[in-house]
């Protein structure tokens, strides 16, 4: 009798449409609006039973990850396991694809992914209020990354709006990191403070196309290459929108269709090679 393979889930590519940053709240975060997408690719997780938990990181990015107590993964772990009873525990990989502290999700998108991917490996059947009350404990971006769909988020990006069945699926978008890593701290101490008005609502693209990135600047000052990132991407025939997603420095451009997205990919990697690109699309 063989063993059943390893669960797997994929932590999708966040990005933000818009990232309106408004007052500061007592608790310490900022009150934001943003629009969130997600992309088709994204690290991979992988767990298999096994009577404690474990962590195993590997991937073109895992350099300098910690596989304790500390990192996110486990720390979701944890937390599903209590919140739910079990006694069991997880052998868990996590293939590190994407760049860190990059703002497209990083630890936040792979904590969502063990959380789906546990509470199908131990047959959790928690009500999604109880699984979003657990990942909003771990980060604000968490639940929206548990999610993993288009939505509007308010308050610290936890609050969370649906945008519209399939409005944003399938729209071609190229990632690009310029390999710096730009801690959201940083970028925050950077930003001068001023509320410039709300995140329009309706149609989920014009409301985009209308918004902006307020840390876009201050990350710019942080990281100066992140300008020349959207400039050469505001430049590729075909982009629609192209901007700076969550504190950086990861950048990324929506296009009419596949071949010009493909196009501005080629392009870029042949002026910089050394450039992290992702050529994908929305789900």
């Amino acid at each position: 009798m063989t063993a059943d393979p390893p669960a797997e889930e994929i932590a999708y590519a966040k990005i933000n449409l818009a990232l309106h940053v408004r007052r500061r709240r007592p608790d310490g975060y900022h009150d934001i609006e943003t629009l969130f997408a997600f992309c088709e690719e994204g690290d991979r997780l992988s767990a298999a039973p096994a009577d404690g938990l474990s962590l195993a990181i590997a991937g073109p990015f895992a350099a300098g990850l910690e596989a304790d107590g500390g990192n996110l993964v486990l720390r979701a772990a944890e937390a599903l396991r209590a919140e739910a009873g079990v006694r069991g525990g997880a052998a868990i990989r996590l293939e590190k694809r994407l760049p860190v502290a990059a703002g497209i999700g990083g630890g936040s998108a792979d904590a969502a992914a063990a959380l789906r991917l546990l509470a199908r490996l131990w047959r959790v059947t928690l009500p999604s209020e109880r699984l979003h009350a657990i990942a909003a404990k771990l980060g604000a971006d968490v639940p929206a990354c548990l999610a993993s769909a288009a939505c509007r988020g308010e308050a610290r990006g936890d609050a969370l709006r649906p945008i519209g069945e399939g409005a944003l699926a399938g729209m071609p978008v190229l990632l690009v990191n310029p390999r710096v890593a730009v801690p959201t701290g940083p970028v925050f101490a950077a930003w001068d403070g001023a509320d410039r008005g709300a995140l329009g609502e309706g149609d989920p693209f014009a409301a985009a196309l209308a918004g902006r990135n307020d840390l876009e600047s201050p990350a710019r000052a942080v990281a100066p290459v992140i300008a020349e990132v959207v400039e050469r991407l505001s430049a590729a025939p075909g982009a629609r929108l192209a901007r700076m997603s969550g504190s950086g420095a990861t950048c990324f451009a929506l296009f009419e269709d596949a071949g010009a997205r493909d196009a501005a990919d080629t392009k870029i990697a042949a002026e910089h090679p050394r450039w992290w690109r992702l050529p994908t699309r929305l789900r």
